[in-house]
């Protein structure tokens, strides 16, 4: 999963696209630095050991987080801030008094930069750092930034810098098709945000996106809130299943892998009863973003969001959605028919299929078809294995090697985070990723991959290297064995990385479109891609060695485990389509024609099948309409995309280096810097449809009888 937002008006990456401080910056010195470095490592054995760790180092000079120097203290959040808003106001006055040209577009990006490296830094610091005075003055870092962007966001003059430089066709015309592109970018995120308007719209533009802000904290909390019911409403016997507080019984999820139908029923009544309070939030969140895109020229606040990305327009996407429940509906129904008979067959009592049912009973039925025990494949997939998989992969297809570096003092918040550095086989060292992998009390529980800073050319012609973060939720090694993943485990640690080289392996002129910064429907193609290499046999056959005896995974497993990905898989896309269907109809035309809740029901049970549950308001624990409001169909999309990738590049053979550098070159290079659709061209080498985007989604769905036919011979 990406973690990104952005800082209005300029557009700034933040939150969760945090930037740091590397190495140094430019490919020459990339090439220099891995001639001389003697802290490399191999990938593999640097996580199959207990990190060195240099805590009795207590004379050694110490960096700062990420090598940033201020940073060795809480009390260094305060300098970097300073510092960059002094950078700021002068950056500021010099793009506001020179005449428009190209410079005016390096100048904002550089302004973009200046914040956003301490704010994506401090973003990421408040939430994963264990120690409270770092995330404290993190926290107020943020909020000394934010006030900044805020004042950026209504400077009139600095956006007639911008717009001096648009409106003059000639000077448009001389700018190569990146450097327009950003330049555009950047005006559309200060228009976005209301800049253009008259004095009396423009604050009320910013209002607006103030109680916007508030109204999608406020939601987002709420989402995850606990329900409560007293004790004697529910029956006794399953009191153990949850967590009882005197004569009330806390329910905060809702416990879908329960063997126990009654345990999954309370739980889906009792969790998604609705809430008063957080239905009035949604209803306000929905009606503020619809008032915004209104007052900035969109008919609904759907067109607003998907400006620029491949969709383009609520028209594409809902074709998009229509059709592929079209083409699923048959598949699905045959779904719930199997799901119905497993739960007939252990529960002939209550036989009727409900909301609650599917993620239990279709997780028995692959079970009992395939045994795929995950403690069957742990062994296989240690964690040193899985890593030196992923570096196996990315040296055959791409010239990259992944080394483990040691961090200086102080570089990292916690000892067990291991440092990258990510080397190309000529171009030398292109960035670094922080693997932040171990179970932490306090950690954010979410597998994600954060910006920490992106990549730039600089006035002085070097290259500023990226820098990343990737967290995973994993558990510690024992005394007896290293960290061992399941296979989910090991395919999500192969999506997070897809993310990585995405940011690795963009080289764009400016920060404000590196690596994943693209469409949200494009963004998660790569990670997506990277599943389909973690599914394929002969990629992992490659590293899946048994811990103790060195003995390789069979291949009869692999493919079991790949086959029984697919049981119930037209159910679950199903519902995925249901998701993205109600969040277009919540961003569509307003006022909505009824409440949330009835259109609730009305899609759920056109889009998905089963019946909606009295009493019951999902929406409101539909966390990603803060974060993809509008754009939740982007999952569909990107694993459309990546899977016509796939299958025209690389399914025919995985290790293919051609392949793997038109892949580069066509679509990683370019972050957000070039049109989403016209990659995808460059890559498959044809201009898809939503019919072909359609297609490559369902034939996912079939077996793999050429799997079985391999795996035979």
């Amino acid at each position: 999963m990406l973690c990104a937002r952005r800082l209005r008006g300029l557009g700034l990456p933040a939150a969760a696209v945090w930037r740091g401080r590397a190495g140094p910056g430019g490919l020459g010195a990339g090439r220099r630095a891995r001639e001389v470095s003697t802290s490399w490592s191999p990938v593999g054995a640097a996580f199959n050991v207990k990190p060195q760790g240099r805590r009795l180092d207590l004379f050694g000079e110490r960096r700062g987080l990420f090598g940033v120097p201020e940073l060795s203290a809480p009390e260094g959040f305060r300098i970097a801030q300073e510092n960059a808003l002094r950078k700021a106001d002068l950056l500021v006055e010099r793009v506001c008094s020179m005449p428009p040209g190209p410079q005016t577009v390096l100048i904002f990006d550089e302004l973009s930069d200046s914040l956003c490296r301490v704010a994506d830094l401090a973003d990421f610091v408040k939430i994963a750092h264990p120690e409270p005075a770092f995330r404290e003055a993190a926290e107020e870092a943020c909020r000394s930034i934010g006030t900044m962007v805020e004042k950026l966001n209504t400077n009139v003059e600095l956006y007639q810098s911008l717009q001096k430089l648009l409106a003059d066709k000639k000077l448009v015309e001389s700018l190569d098709p990146e450097t327009r592109r950003v330049a555009e970018l950047f005006m559309f995120d200060f228009e976005i945000s209301g800049i253009h308007l008259d004095k009396e719209k423009r604050k009320r533009a910013v209002d607006l996106n103030v109680k916007i802000l508030d109204l999608s904290n406020t939601f987002l909390v709420g989402t995850n809130f606990p329900n409560k019911v007293e004790k004697h409403l529910l029956p006794e016997h399953i009191h153990r299943n949850f967590v009882v507080t005197g004569n009330h019984i806390i329910i905060d999820g809702l416990h879908a892998e329960a063997p126990d139908d009654l345990v999954r029923e309370a739980a889906y009544k009792i969790f998604l009863y609705p809430n008063a309070g957080q239905l009035k939030c949604l209803e306000e969140l929905l009606s503020h973003r619809d008032l915004l895109a209104k007052l900035v020229g969109y008919s609904t606040y759907s067109h607003r969001a998907l400006q620029g990305t491949i969709a383009k327009n609520p028209e594409t996407v809902m074709q998009f959605l229509e059709k592929l429940s079209d083409r699923l509906s048959e598949r699905t129904i045959k779904d719930f028919e199997m799901i119905r008979r497993m739960k007939m067959k252990l529960n002939p009592q209550n036989s009727e299929l409900m909301p609650w049912d599917p993620p239990y009973y279709s997780g028995v039925i692959r079970a009992e078809r395939y045994n795929i025990e995950p403690s069957l494949y742990c062994p296989f997939f240690s964690l040193g294995a899985c890593m030196e998989g992923l570096n196996i992969l990315f040296t055959k297809l791409l010239g990259i090697t992944l080394y483990a570096e040691q961090p200086a003092k102080g570089e990292v918040w916690c000892e067990d985070v291991r440092k990258l550095a990510v080397v190309h086989e000529s171009e030398g060292l292109l960035g670094y990723i922080y693997c932040d992998f171990f179970q932490r009390a306090d950690k954010p529980h979410q597998d994600c991959h954060f910006t920490i800073r992106g990549g730039r050319l600089k006035e002085d012609g070097d290259y500023q290297l990226p820098v990343v973060v990737l967290m995973l939720n994993l558990p510690h090694s024992s005394r007896n064995s290293p960290t061992l993943l399941t296979p989910g485990m090991m395919e999500n640690l192969f999506h997070e990385m897809g993310h990585a080289m995405h940011s690795m392996l963009g080289r764009t002129r400016y920060q404000h479109v590196t690596g994943t910064r693209c469409p949200t429907d494009f963004a998660e193609v790569p990670s997506i891609l990277m599943e389909y290499f973690a599914n394929d046999y002969r990629v992992v056959t490659q590293f899946a060695r048994h811990y103790q005896t060195g003995q390789s995974l069979p291949k009869s497993m692999v493919s079991r485990l790949c086959e029984s990905k697919k049981v119930c898989a037209a159910a679950d896309m199903q519902l995925q389509v249901f998701y993205a269907t109600l969040d277009q109809i919540y961003h569509g035309k307003h006022p909505l024609r009824t409440s949330t809740t009835d259109i609730l029901r009305e899609t759920q049970e056109k889009f998905y099948g089963l019946p909606y549950v009295p009493n019951t308001a999902w929406q409101l624990r539909f966390s990603h309409l803060v974060g993809y409001g509008a754009k939740y169909y982007s999952y569909l999309m990107s694993r459309a995309v990546a899977s016509m990738v796939w299958k025209e590049c690389f399914q025919q053979d995985p290790f293919n280096r051609a392949a793997g550098e038109r892949y580069r070159r066509e679509m990683l290079a370019h972050g957000g810097g070039k049109e989403p659709m016209l990659m995808v061209q460059g890559m498959l080498q044809k201009c898809p449809s939503m019919d072909d985007f359609v297609s490559a989604l369902v034939s996912d769905l079939d077996p793999d009888f050429e799997t079985f036919l391999m795996d035979s011979e």
